[in-house]
């Protein structure tokens, strides 16, 4: 399944203080006012992960905006790497995933 034309699809991992500040609600806030799909999730790990699915300037602009955060949040580094992409319509906040558990 491939995007359609002018979209893209991108995978973040986000670090620094980014749990318990209210960073995945806000990223569903943005990414709702920007019409993009995909999802956002805590990892046992401390960090944020995303995936994050529109229009290309969209995506950009939103990947712009998680370097900020909420305001309780500091952002240290994001990862971005490409991603296929396949998620339902809309942005959601999935649970904690344990990354140690999906390594087993």
């Amino acid at each position: 399944m491939s995007l359609e034309k002018g979209h893209k699809a991108v995978r973040l991992i986000i670090s620094g203080r980014v749990q318990g500040v209210w960073y995945r609600g806000w990223a569903v806030d943005q990414a709702d006012a920007l019409g993009l799909d995909g999802w956002v999730r805590n990892r046992a790990d401390g960090t944020v992960e995303a995936l994050i699915v529109g229009l290309v300037a969209h995506v950009d602009q939103m990947i712009k905006q998680c370097w900020n955060g909420p305001r309780m949040a500091n952002v240290s580094d994001i990862v971005v790497e490409s991603a296929m992409g396949i998620t339902p319509k809309g942005f959601t906040q999935k649970p904690t995933v344990d990354i140690e558990k999906r390594r087993t």
